[in-house]
Formats: C-alpha cells, sequence, structure tokens
C-alpha cells in the first residue's frame, strides 16, 4: 500500500504548498501541512469555507445545513481530527427519521409495531404475497436496473411504494435507467429478512450501513468544523484567501510552475487540488490533449436547491429529516434543523426547516424565482400535512451546485483518461476530495483522501489516492465506482463552459 520511495519537495515560504479549494479535502490539507510548520496557502473561490459542506447563515442568524452532514465514520483518525478540532463543541446527537409515504409517517430504521399500524393488515398483506410471488416466480428474472433488482428481491409492491419515486426524484431519471450494480451497493446489506429483523430486533452494532443510530454533530452545524479549522491554520501561520478563484494552472514540461487565485501569482512547490476534475481540465495552458478535454466534458453532476422555512410556533416533527416518498410533491427530504443542533433555531418561538430539491442546473426548479420556491415549498409543506401556509413566516433559498458526481458506464474509462494525463504532472499536483476525484465519497472519505496526499507530499510515502474510497476505510476491500446510471441525461448544464465549474470540494 505505502513505501517510501518518493523525494519530497522543498517548501518554502517563497514556495508553499498551495491548497486549491476550501472545503473538507481541502482544508484538511492545510490544516495538517500548518500543523507540521510547513507552509501552505489555501485559495477558495468563495466567501465562505466549506464548499458543499458549509452552514448557510441567514441575516437572522438561523443557520441551514445544506443536504445534513451526519459526522459519522469508521476511520478513527479522520474521528480523532473532528474531535481536535471541535473540542466539547462536537455534540453526540440520536439519529431519528422517517419516511412519509401514502399520507403516512413510518419510523426509519423501521419499527414493527409502527410498520404494522401504518400500513395496516391489507397493505401488509399485500406486501407479503408480492415479496413471495417474487421469491418464487422472479428468481430468474433478469436484473438490470433497480426496478428489477429490487422488485426481485423485496417484490413490486414494496419496491413501488419505497424505492421508486424517492429515487426517482434523487438521480432525475426512471428507475430502469438506475443500473442494477448500484442498487447492489447502496443497498447493501439490507434484504427483505434484515429489514424485517432490524424493524423488530433493532440495528445491533450498526450492521446495516444505512441504520446508523447516532452521530456527532457540531454545535453550530458542519460549518462550523471548517470555520474553526480555517481559524487554527491562521493561527498555526498558514494562509487561507476567500473569493479567490483559479483562474489559470500554468505547466512547463510536464511540471506546474504557476497558478493565479484571486488575481495573484503563485509559484507553488506542490498542489493540492480539490477542484472538479473539469475545472482542473480547464484551466491548464496549455490545453489539455482534445481526448482529456473530450473526457472531462463528459464529466456530469447532479445539483440540488434548499428552501428554508421559518416558521411561527414549536418545531414541526422531532426528525432530523424526512424522505419524501411520495411522486405528489417534488421535494425530496426535508430537515429539521433544530433536531440537527438546538443552536441552529436562535428563537426558540420559531421552527426552521429546510426542503431538499434535486434538480440539475438550467432546469425549471434551478431556474425558478427564490420567491417562486418559498411558495411550492410552503404549498408542499401543507400538501404533506406538516404545516399550514399562515405560519410561514418567510423562506430562504440557496443552490448547490456539483453535489453528486454522476457516474454511468462511460465514468471509470473518463476518469482513467484523465488520471492518466495528470500523472504527466508528478507527485507534486495531486486531486483530492469529491470533486477532485469525481467520486461520490461523504465527508469523512475526502478528509482521508488529503490526509493521504499530505503524508505522500511530507513523508514520501505512495498512497494510491484514489484508491480511498467511499465504502472502506481505505482500500480495505475491492470495491468498484458507484454507476447509477445506464446512461447520462441529458441537463441544461452541459452546454456551460468547463471553467465556470471551479467550485470548493
Amino acid at each position: 500500500m505505502t513505501s517510501l520511495s518518493r523525494n519530497t519537495p522543498e517548501i518554502t515560504p517563497e514556495h508553499p504548498v498551495l491548497v486549491l479549494g476550501g472545503g473538507p479535502a481541502g482544508l484538511t490539507a492545510g490544516y495538517l501541512l500548518a500543523k507540521a510548520g510547513k507552509p501552505v496557502v489555501v485559495v477558495e473561490a468563495e466567501e465562505q469555507v466549506g464548499g458543499i459542506a458549509k452552514t448557510v447563515v441567514d441575516p437572522e442568524g438561523y443557520r441551514f445545513d445544506l443536504g445534513g452532514h451526519r459526522f459519522f465514520t469508521k476511520a478513527k483518525e479522520v474521528d480523532d481530527l473532528w474531535h481536535e478540532i471541535m473540542g466539547d463543541e462536537f455534540l453526540k446527537r440520536p439519529r431519528m427519521s422517517r419516511i412519509y409515504w401514502n399520507k403516512k409517517f413510518l419510523d426509519y430504521p423501521l419499527n414493527g409495531t409502527d410498520v404494522i399500524k401504518k400500513l395496516g393488515p391489507v397493505e401488509l398483506t399485500r406486501a407479503g404475497l408480492s415479496y413471495l410471488y417474487a421469491a418464487i416466480f422472479k428468481r430468474n428474472a433478469p436484473e438490470d436496473n433497480l426496478e428489477q433488482w429490487v422488485s426481485k428481491r423485496f417484490g413490486w409492491r414494496l419496491y413501488s411504494l419505497f424505492f421508486k419515486s424517492y429515487n426517482e426524484k434523487v438521480w432525475g431519471v426512471p428507475t430502469t435507467e438506475i443500473r442494477a450494480e448500484w442498487a447492489a451497493q447502496r443497498i447493501k446489506g439490507l434484504s427483505f429478512f434484515s429489514a424485517a429483523k432490524a424493524a423488530f430486533l433493532g440495528n445491533k452494532g450498526n450492521k446495516i450501513k444505512s441504520l446508523i443510530g447516532e452521530f456527532n454533530y457540531p454545535r453550530y452545524g458542519p460549518g462550523q468544523m471548517w470555520e474553526k479549522m480555517t481559524q487554527r491554520i491562521r493561527e498555526l501561520g498558514g494562509e487561507v484567501h476567500l473569493n479567490a478563484p483559479v483562474t489559470k494552472v500554468h505547466s512547463v514540461d510536464g511540471k506546474v510552475e504557476w497558478l493565479e487565485a484571486g488575481g495573484v501569482r503563485y509559484e507553488p512547490s506542490a498542489v493540492i487540488s480539490s477542484l472538479p476534475l473539469r475545472a482542473t481540465v480547464a484551466l491548464t495552458e496549455p490545453p489539455a490533449p482534445e481526448k482529456v478535454r473530450e473526457a472531462a466534458d463528459g464529466l456530469r453532476y447532479r445539483d440540488f436547491l434548499t428552501v428554508a422555512l421559518v416558521l411561527d410556533g414549536e418545531d414541526l416533527f422531532p426528525d432530523n429529516w424526512i424522505y419524501i416518498h411520495e411522486p405528489d410533491v417534488q421535494v425530496g427530504r426535508i430537515q429539521n434543523y433544530r433536531s440537527w443542533s438546538p443552536w441552529m433555531v436562535p428563537d426558540p418561538k420559531t421552527a426552521c426547516v429546510g426542503l431538499e430539491y434535486f434538480c440539475f442546473r438550467g432546469d425549471e426548479l434551478w431556474t425558478s424565482d427564490d420567491d417562486k420556491l418559498v411558495e411550492l415549498a410552503t404549498r408542499e409543506l401543507a400538501q404533506i400535512g406538516l404545516a399550514s401556509p399562515e405560519k410561514v413566516k418567510r423562506g430562504y433559498v440557496v443552490r448547490v451546485p456539483l453535489a453528486y458526481p454522476m457516474y454511468d458506464h462511460a465514468y471509470a474509462e473518463r476518469v482513467a483518461t484523465i488520471r492518466e494525463w495528470l500523472d504527466a504532472f508528478g507527485t507534486d499536483f495531486v486531486q483530492v476530495g469529491r470533486n477532485g476525484l469525481h467520486r461520490y465519497n461523504n465527508s469523512d472519505h475526502s478528509m482521508l483522501t488529503a490526509m493521504r496526499a499530505v503524508e505522500n507530499l511530507l513523508e514520501g510515502t505512495d498512497h494510491d489516492i484514489w484508491a480511498v474510497n467511499a465504502e472502506s476505510v481505505y482500500h480495505e476491500e475491492h470495491q468498484e465506482p458507484e454507476q447509477p446510471y445506464r446512461s447520462l441525461p441529458e441537463s441544461p448544464a452541459d452546454a456551460e463552459p468547463l471553467a465556470t465549474e471551479s467550485a470548493s470540494a
């Protein structure tokens, strides 16, 4: 896995390590380098650190977690770093969530008594018969897509109730266009019987990945983690510059000689980049070969937006979030920010929820006026039965681009083409993080990629950053990249220039 065969670069104040992007991966790299006493400069395109894991604060002090970030990891070194940064500000929070289905709320993880009560004898019988039919008559049926894979294992009735509408909201395509291999990875360890066992006996030992019962959470939201990390970098002598987008990466003879960010030219000893692969390719001069630019152009993203609503009265529900398995509304998930942390909502006489809508940049949802989006969220909140419109005091819209790297059957080939081109720059230019590797990593794995990159840089080790993936702690087992799409859907953002996508990771 590692070796000590590489030479480490000479890092000086005149030639610091330059970290591109102030998200979880970039800030982790910056912090570890500063902690080691190395000159480091972190440049961030936006006016706030955190990337897609930031916490947005509105003018009245309400805090919005974009996407819901549970701090749970099997990587002890990441967990240790979280506690090192946060100290007593790291809260242990219970996980509570439910599924909204057929005008009812089902506990999630499943609770046997609740399932029986909410589904009722008729629906339970239908689901049971549907499962038995699949088990007997569908054993040899094809399983080329999510619809076939799930209905074969759970029965058509449970598939249509709990898997179909939510996955179509998240990914923007019919479930017949989502690969069966992806379903097998995302629902790993969860079968009809394991779900039923968890419902009646509990999820002992958190063996089923999707049913984790508690997590850590910063008192003032995930953004507090990145703000504290930024503060520590500066205290240790490092630099973090905001509103400093990378505009040019200049190379000579296969080596990055200088970069331009925020109007400043840097001549780094090494570069750790969390820029999206598309942006890295687009910003490099001389231009990348045509096949590399074509590969980068084929990398795509699923985006989403959050409509946060402040309401009069008590919390609408006790859950951290609710999954909306209801085809009659567009919202995919609803967060209750006070359940993440009471400090997210400053006025105890109000409630604050975030309705998440999965979309593509440029589509009807993404381009809708903010007022219309607030109206939509208010209407759907009432349609679900959570709150009447007159309780809504105001709304706040946050759009999150490049939220989910999209994978299809050609994903691995495209990334391999770009990686081969990046290898020519040598070991002193490395990509890390979710968008830096175009991999659907959680924050802990994004941070782990940065840890390995810093070890390579300072210790001369040879960790394969691309092997730090979303399922294993660090290459513990072979894990194929997740590839939801059979073929990528067209989206309005496809026509945008690659260089416009340089965001945090």
